[in-house]
């Protein structure tokens, strides 16, 4: 029996990417494809951003590739990583051969924490000048973190991996993060290198090919990526996945581009790696090899989106990929 993917396109260029990727699952592997609804117009039309009946979708599926939503994202995409039971947030960012990068040697892996911090939801308007917002670390989801991270290392077949903090500062929240990460590195003989993350945003910058493989706390690994989704060419060529237990979510990084939206001009490129993520996900290791080879090809000879420098269109670029795999 065929593996279930839920797709969810979202709002804005979701609704043009989220396609693209689908058409390339679809020319490798024997999905069951089943389409959910969420995000701003679903916000519009029904009261929800979120439908109960996606949730539960999302939830019971083998995996879920999504889009983007816009104004309704945290109403959104907090609660799918809960239905997928989300731990993690991978997060490749890569320069490819082709795409004028600020810098080409760039090739990192975010493990994002993606459950707690700042984004747990706890934020209180307490009077007309004052609201507050309480950061929540548990030994517990850094741990499982920290776990997931000497896995991921240990097949990619390296030594270790550096940790990003801020635990100078947020001595008891990012201490008690860096503690449990460090002490799981050190138990399952991992490396685990310590850097400060305003230190590692300097860094990074002058010499990314210092770093690999980096774990990050849940606001850092958001900030992170973005900034050396600059190093790369953009965002529009950064995947993600959101890994559980069982199952797993994956989206492209760059959201709705609403200035673009509709004028099928998007770069489909994101979408359609983090649909290579999905089929490594799901042990379909040949299938996102290839995948990830056509992208890069296009990548590298185009056709190309305006985003990099091209005039071609995101169905321009989705059929360029699909050719190379045939």
């Amino acid at each position: 029996m065929s593996e279930e993917i839920v797709v969810i396109e979202g709002d804005g260029i979701g609704q043009e990417v989220v396609p693209a990727a689908v058409s390339v699952l679809d020319a490798v592997a024997d999905f069951q494809f089943v389409e959910a609804e969420a995000g701003d117009a679903v916000q519009a039309e029904t009261g929800e951003a979120l439908p109960q009946a996606t949730y539960d979708t999302v939830a019971d599926a083998d995996a879920t590739l999504f889009g983007a939503a816009g104004e309704t994202a945290a109403d959104v995409i907090l609660p799918l990583r809960e239905a997928v039971g989300s731990f993690v947030n991978i997060r490749p960012a890569r320069a490819y051969p082709g795409v004028d990068a600020v810098r080409p040697e760039t090739d990192l892996v975010f493990l994002r924490e993606n459950t707690e911090g700042v984004y747990s939801g706890h934020e209180d308007r307490l009077s007309e000048d004052l609201s507050t917002l309480t950061r929540v670390v548990t030994t517990s989801a850094s741990e499982q973190l920290a776990e997931f991270a000497c896995e991921y290392v240990a097949d990619r077949g390296e030594s270790g991996f550096h940790v990003a903090h801020k635990a100078n500062v947020m001595r008891e929240t990012d201490g008690r993060f860096r503690d449990a990460v460090v002490d799981v590195a050190e138990r399952e003989g991992v490396e685990a290198e310590e850097v400060l993350m305003d230190a590692f945003a300097t860094r990074v910058c002058l010499n990314p090919g210092q770093f690999d493989v980096v774990v990050c706390p849940n606001l850092a690994g958001d900030v992170l990526s973005d900034l050396a989704a600059g190093l790369v060419g953009g965002l529009g060529l950064l995947p993600s996945a959101n890994v559980g237990p069982d199952n797993a979510l994956f989206e492209p990084v760059h959201g709705t581009a609403p200035d673009i939206a509709g004028e099928g001009a998007a770069n489909p490129s994101a979408a359609i790696l983090s649909a290579a993520m999905l089929l490594e996900h799901l042990g379909y290791d040949d299938e996102a090899a290839d995948v990830r080879t056509a992208v890069e090809s296009v990548l590298e000879s185009g056709p190309r989106t305006p985003d990099l420098g091209g005039n071609a269109g995101t169905e321009d670029v989705t059929t360029a990929v699909l050719d190379r795999l045939d």
